[in-house]
């Protein structure tokens, strides 16, 4: 969900106000995916690397992401969403932010509508050097290790590889987001920066995915006998 800066500063606003307006578009893009069948969905909220900013922007975040999840978390229970989320290990996170990431999440544990996975001090580098302590703690001879067994290890292991990745604002990087599972996702970058992003743009990324050709490293079937 990138672009709030941005957003702020076009309108020569501080950049606290671009966080601030995010919050619709989080909510239009819930009940957008939502009401099109998205059984995973996935925001990427705040990383590792997030922690680099500003003393005071960071606050401001941990304040507004603590007012969001507590406003919102009766339409995340009647709209039958599982929330979870992705990270949350830093010491730095208030302690009251973290308890209300853990109510939501027991709240919500029954819910099978959607998944909704809130990535919150997260970050994919992180999680595969977890994944690979967790199967040297196990005692897992090297010969053994598997692709599949490593995922198991992963946090969430039950959540499937990202088939799509939308980034808003037009900039084009992974910025370690769920390194492990988006090795075959389709990528789309719109230009719209996130506070402006809205349900009619998710739904056109996407058709737009729905119009991919995804071959996971396989050619085409032949067509008349020619393979290409």
């Amino acid at each position: 969900m990138d672009g709030n800066g941005r957003w702020a500063q076009r309108r020569s606003l501080p950049r606290t106000a671009g966080h601030r307006s995010a919050e619709t578009a989080v909510i239009d893009v819930i009940e957008a995916a939502r009401t099109a069948g998205v059984e995973w969905l996935s925001l990427y909220a705040f990383s590792t690397e997030n922690w680099n900013r500003p003393g005071t922007e960071v606050e401001f975040l941990m304040r507004l992401v603590r007012r969001v999840v507590r406003k919102h978390a009766p339409l995340l229970l009647a709209r039958r969403i599982r929330c979870r989320f992705l990270g949350v290990t830093d010491p730095r996170i208030p302690r009251e932010l973290a308890q209300d990431f853990d109510d939501l999440a027991a709240l919500t544990a029954d819910n099978r509508g959607m998944t909704l996975t809130v990535a919150f001090d997260h970050g994919g580098r992180r999680d595969i050097v977890e994944a690979a302590r967790s199967l040297i703690r196990s005692g897992t001879p090297a010969d053994e290790v598997t692709e599949r067994l490593f995922a198991d290890h992963l946090p969430f292991p039950d959540t499937p590889d990202v088939d799509l990745v939308i980034r808003t604002s037009g900039e084009q990087r992974i910025s370690n987001f769920m390194l492990w599972q988006v090795a075959y996702a389709e990528w789309i970058f719109p230009e719209a920066l996130w506070p402006d992003f809205r349900a009619p743009d998710f739904l056109a990324c996407l058709h737009t995915y729905r119009h991919r050709d995804r071959r996971f490293g396989g050619v085409p079937a032949r067509t008349n006998g020619d393979p290409s």
